[in-house]
């Protein structure tokens, strides 16, 4: 698998083995922003307090994740280097099935997805683009073997909020492209100013695990029906609740490798000893620096392929 290229597109859910990947790159995303660079309200908070990430520091942990991978017997491919930001993968594609989204996201952003013709050009699968109606980012999408769970905002605050990526057109966009897949949507609670009132992806609140688990923070979800939803698929001990500090510091955050294989933040000690306690291998990495911008290790990662 290792050697094989093209990765023939394969993704049914959040944790079956991992066989190939796209690991963010560091390089290339330059000095600290403006504030009107921002777009996220932990990014700017960090910009402000003058403790916003160096390129190196992320440099050094994001390939960190990758050797991680590899020595996991994970083919990890790196978006082609454009001399831009491209640290979070995750926004720009998904794959569902065998086939690969183009997603729909903020325009400044846009220029990210170029990062991507290497490995499009080796895959002969089908590349699907939504219109310009369907505005979606991958950290909102979850597949969760024959069923989307996907984090998105209403029109009101999709108006009103920088943070609010993914809009209410996508679920009928995916729900139309993907019949066999059920799809259900839970709106976040979103916030431009105050981090711990944000969530930026529904990744942000929320990790589902694959000996049926999850790390969910509930206040991370706008409906208290949705947040009941959760706890019911979820019940007692299958499922931690964090709080809006640990949420802030990205500890939903996680990445699956294999069902019972989960990489998650050094010093996450709450939710590492709970993983643990439930029977899975943690794989402990730091990935402080690159959490200072609102993403860590599922926002990281663009999974192409996972054992069928």
């Amino acid at each position: 698998m290792k050697a094989s290229l093209p990765v023939p597109w394969h993704i049914r859910d959040e944790w079956a083995p991992l066989e190939a990947v796209m690991v963010g790159i560091g390089r290339g995303m330059g000095g600290v922003p403006s504030i009107e660079e921002t777009y996220d309200p932990k990014s700017r908070e960090h910009v402000l307090a003058g403790t916003y990430p160096t390129e190196e520091d992320v440099i050094r942990e994001l390939d960190g994740l990758a050797e991680l991978l590899d020595k996991e017997d994970v083919l990890v491919l790196r978006p082609d280097a454009l001399g831009i930001n491209q640290v979070f993968t995750r926004d720009i594609g998904i794959v569902i099935g065998n086939e690969f989204i183009m997603t729909h996201m903020v325009e400044d952003r846009r220029p990210e997805q170029q990062g991507l013709n290497t490995m499009l050009h080796r895959n002969p699968g089908r590349v699907l683009h939504p219109p310009a109606t369907v505005r979606m980012e991958g950290g909102d999408v979850m597949p969760m073997n024959g069923r989307l769970w996907v984090g998105y905002s209403g029109p009101q605050d999709f108006e009103q909020f920088t943070t609010a990526r993914t809009n209410a057109a996508a679920l009928d966009w995916l729900q139309a492209e993907f019949p066999a897949w059920e799809v259900r949507g839970f709106e976040l609670a979103k916030s431009d100013t105050d981090p711990r009132r944000n969530a930026l992806h529904l990744d942000c609140c929320f990790s589902p695990l694959g000996l049926g688990h999850a790390i969910f923070h509930p206040a991370g979800l706008k409906h208290a029906e949705d947040v009941e939803f959760i706890r019911q698929h979820y019940p007692g001990g299958n499922r931690l609740e964090v709080t809006a500090e640990e949420m802030y510091h990205m500890h939903c955050n996680l990445f699956s490798v294999a069902p019972d294989v989960v990489v998650s933040g050094l010093g996450f000690n709450r939710v590492n000893a709970q993983l643990r306690e439930w029977g899975y291998r943690v794989l402990e990495l730091p990935y402080h620096e690159t959490a200072k911008m609102e993403g860590l290790l599922r926002c990281t990662t663009l999974p192409l392929r996972r054992t069928p």
